[in-house]
């Protein structure tokens, strides 16, 4: 079984958004998250997505789904205090789900993604699932453009090869049954200040796969984010005029 496990959640500050998340923010009259949600609805290969949204929200949500036909999402719950509590409600309500459809941790592969990552490509949720089942993970990387400066505790500065560097981003997938229980173990420790999950799943001596994904697959979180989305949806919908 594949299940996405979107992450709707954030303030919308960063955008200036006071009445709105930008995570449903407007665009052509679909907000932001429908976009993304639309990617995985429509993938052959995923079974079911559950989504953590901000629980003001779940209603228009809801709402959103109906009008959009997005027949996939189970379940949606409401997020945590942090992105890493997000991600664990998320992948408990996975979890739950597929015991009721009698498949195991182990057979069950999570798709874990932003709301506001609306430019990947049915390609890229494809390696995704492929590289879960070849080594066990998967981080959708782009090539590092520009040249990365690792500042170090006693105030040197590393630079790795631009040639070997890659730059996370979404989505990081793996097999429930290991995701799941790196969380479990953060909670034991009481650490909850991991940036990601491949951040979490390296810190405790999981192997990660990768997959390069698209460049365009930007977080929306600021105006200038925004913009390019605007743009890249443009060029889509002028693709499909011009049957390119």
């Amino acid at each position: 079984m594949n299940i996405a496990v979107i992450f709707a959640g954030g303030s919308g500050l960063r955008m200036h958004t006071k009445s709105r998340p930008k995570q449903f923010l407007d665009l052509n009259g679909k907000p932001i998250i429908i976009y993304t949600l639309e990617l995985f609805d429509n993938h052959p290969n995923i079974d079911a997505i559950v989504v953590a949204c901000i629980e003001s929200w779940i209603p228009f949500l809801e709402k959103q789904l109906r009008k959009f036909e997005i027949n996939k999402v189970v379940k949606i719950i409401p997020g945590g205090k942090s992105g890493q509590e997000s991600i664990y409600k998320g992948l408990c309500a996975a979890e739950t789900y597929a015991q009721s459809q009698s498949i195991t941790n182990e057979n069950t592969i999570v798709l874990i993604h932003d709301g506001v990552r609306p430019l990947i490509t049915e390609e890229t949720i494809t390696d995704n699932i492929k590289k879960v089942e070849e080594v066990g993970s998967c981080i959708t990387c782009i090539p590092a453009t520009e040249t990365l400066i690792v500042k170090q505790a006693d105030g040197s500065l590393e630079i790795p090869s631009r040639a070997d560097s890659l730059i996370a981003r979404a989505p990081q997938s793996f097999r429930l049954s290991d995701i799941i229980a790196a969380h479990r173990r953060s909670l034991k420790e009481e650490k909850d200040d991991f940036i990601d999950s491949c951040t979490m799943m390296s810190h405790y001596g999981y192997k990660l796969g990768t997959i390069i994904g698209p460049m365009e697959n930007i977080k929306i979180t600021t105006p200038t984010d925004f913009f390019v989305l605007r743009a890249m949806v443009k060029v889509h919908e002028d693709q499909q005029i011009f049957g390119l």
